[in-house]
């Protein structure tokens, strides 16, 4: 079984590179095409294959389309038609496993089980002696589409993993500023509808990247849904929110915020699951103590452009 889950996760990552080269080879015939067309200077990188490319222009197809996959608000899916990992999502709501560490302490617990009615369709299970192979085992034996581990440190609840199943990715969050539904008194019960979402201020591919692992944990909502939770990107600090909505006197709309928040900050994005961690490729990750890393935003454009559009 073992050797089987290797060899169709070889097979997936071979056919997804073709898919990335293709697209590459792709993207550029469009550059040299638009410059054709509007008799534009060629790129420094077009200049040396400009012929061979213009050639092939006329006797090849458009090449791989982007996905075209249903889901709730916030954009399309950045994947390619052959190999994208969320090709399916929209089409079955999402079947999610929420775990902890080991010996989690019990404010961990209370949280995790607030996290079980933020995400549909989830179950906690209990963590145990279970090691990480055994769990994702049962996980596909059980069709579950995502693993969602939460860390600790001295009771405060400080880093989330979302693992995508059956071939990754893995997206890796530290969790700040947690603030819990049994913290704040009188907060009233939790709503279990299908929720909107709405994601702002991700701009980039990676942000479109960050949007689809978190959009996709939640099935697509009814027309008539009041719940609502938000994912506000600032400088690379995702901030959550959860509210419902009522309106008043058909015309206002009046919010009610019913917990928890938080902020995640996306430090890795690993292509594989979390019992093959060692030997997946990682995708991206956060290089805090380049001379560059202060000033950078990889979840939207610097300087503020086209901050005031939502995703």
């Amino acid at each position: 079984m073992l050797r089987r889950q290797a060899r169709l996760r070889r097979e997936y990552l071979y056919r997804k590179a073709l898919e990335g080269k293709k697209r590459k080879v792709q993207d550029k015939k469009d550059r040299l095409k638009q410059c054709l067309e509007e008799n534009l200077i060629l790129h420094t990188d077009l200049k040396r294959n400009a012929l061979d490319l213009q050639k092939k222009l006329e006797w090849e197809d458009k090449g791989p389309e982007l996905a075209v996959t249903m889901g709730t608000e916030g954009g399309g899916s950045g994947g390619t038609h052959e190999d994208d990992e969320y090709r399916w999502a929209g089409v079955e709501d999402p079947k999610i496993m929420i775990t902890t560490s080991r010996d989690p302490s019990s404010r961990l617990k209370m949280f995790v089980k607030e996290l079980r009615l933020i995400f549909p369709n989830s179950q906690r299970m209990n963590r145990g002696n279970y090691e990480m192979k055994q769990l994702l085992h049962a996980c596909r034996a059980n069709d579950v589409t995502d693993f969602i581990v939460v860390h600790e440190h001295r009771g405060v609840p400080d880093s989330l993993v979302v693992c995508h199943l059956p071939y990754g990715p893995t997206a890796y969050f530290t969790m700040t500023d947690v603030v819990m539904r049994h913290d704040i008194p009188d907060m009233g019960t939790m709503s279990e509808q299908y929720p909107h979402l709405i994601f702002h201020n991700f701009k980039t591919s990676l942000g479109s990247r960050v949007v689809n692992i978190l959009k996709y944990l939640f099935p697509v909502p009814k027309d008539d849904s009041r719940r609502v939770m938000t994912f506000a990107n600032h400088d690379d600090y995702i901030s959550f929110r959860h509210h419902t909505y009522k309106k008043v006197n058909g015309k206002d709309v009046e919010l009610a915020e019913i917990g928890p928040r938080f902020q995640l900050k996306l430090y890795e994005i690993k292509l594989g699951t979390l019992d093959h961690a060692d030997a997946a490729d990682t995708e991206w990750a956060l290089r805090p103590y380049m001379n560059t890393a202060a000033k950078r935003r990889f979840l939207s454009y610097e300087d503020g452009w086209n901050q005031d559009d939502d995703v």
